[in-house]
């Protein structure tokens, strides 16, 4: 059963006197992860800064995204240029990892015994090219239990202002739908329904989430953000919704 989503809790910092909002997860709150779903107020904001507000001396871990299943340890971060991938996962206890959106969704991961942590930048290349199922076959090489494993959806696009033509919605259905059903319910059946050119809305989170389940990921242990980043213009960039190049933050730490 595909649950609601949730109200994250909003919160905010000061910063030389600007005032920054960002918003966290219930679960992952109860579970003692710091970490942050950042608005538009922090994109010209140096890392250093947030980081230093969370978490003293820990080292910022931050990707080139290309919209790929690949994820990469935090220390493979550490060189002179950028790594290309979508996701990033802890190998040391100080490390920050960062990514960046406007549309797509951040996703956190938090295993809840082991402190393991992960971030992924999730859009519908990352549903079809399986990111997050090859970021919990990464979990279960560590040993983590999938009992122990939370995970927090954060704001992003919402199925009715994501709309797609029927070449790509075909292709979606081809990839992923007709594969990664959970309910015999008709509202969640996943069936192709093509409308006019361009107007196909696509439901990302709940692709998202129906993946989770199929990884026996507890229901419970996951909290899907109900804010959309393309009708929250006061709080959210929007790709869709502006074609900005500017992004929010998004990090999780041990």
């Amino acid at each position: 059963m595909i649950s609601a989503q949730q109200n994250f809790q909003e919160n905010e910092l000061v910063i030389k006197d600007k005032i920054l909002k960002y918003f966290l997860s219930p679960i992952l709150v109860k579970n003692n992860f710091k970490h942050a779903f950042f608005t538009k107020t922090s994109s010209k904001i140096k890392l250093s800064p947030l980081s230093k507000h969370f978490n003293k001396n820990y080292i910022n871990c931050v990707l080139n995204q290309i919209h790929s299943n690949k994820i990469v340890f935090g220390s493979n971060t550490q060189v002179n240029e950028r790594v290309d991938a979508d996701g990033l996962i802890n190998d040391k206890h100080n490390q920050n990892l960062w990514i960046y959106t406007a549309d797509c969704m951040p996703i956190l991961f938090a295993d809840k015994k082991k402190r393991c942590v992960a971030a992924i930048h999730c859009g519908r290349k990352g549903l079809e090219n399986k990111i997050i199922k090859n970021l919990i076959k990464i979990f279960n090489n560590k040993g983590c239990s999938k009992a122990d494993i939370l995970v927090a959806i954060g704001p992003s696009i919402s199925k009715i202002n994501y709309l797609i033509d029927n070449k790509t919605l075909q292709n979606f259905h081809n990839q992923i739908a007709q594969k990664e059903e959970v309910s015999s319910s008709e509202d969640e059946r996943i069936t192709l329904k093509l409308k006019p050119k361009n107007s196909n809305p696509l439901n990302l989170k709940k692709y998202a989430h129906i993946q989770l389940l199929n990884e026996n990921i507890p229901n419970l242990n996951i909290d899907i953000s109900n804010i959309c980043t393309y009708e929250s213009d006061n709080n959210f960039y929007s790709w869709r919704r502006s074609k900005t190049p500017y992004r929010q933050w998004n990090f999780i730490s041990p």
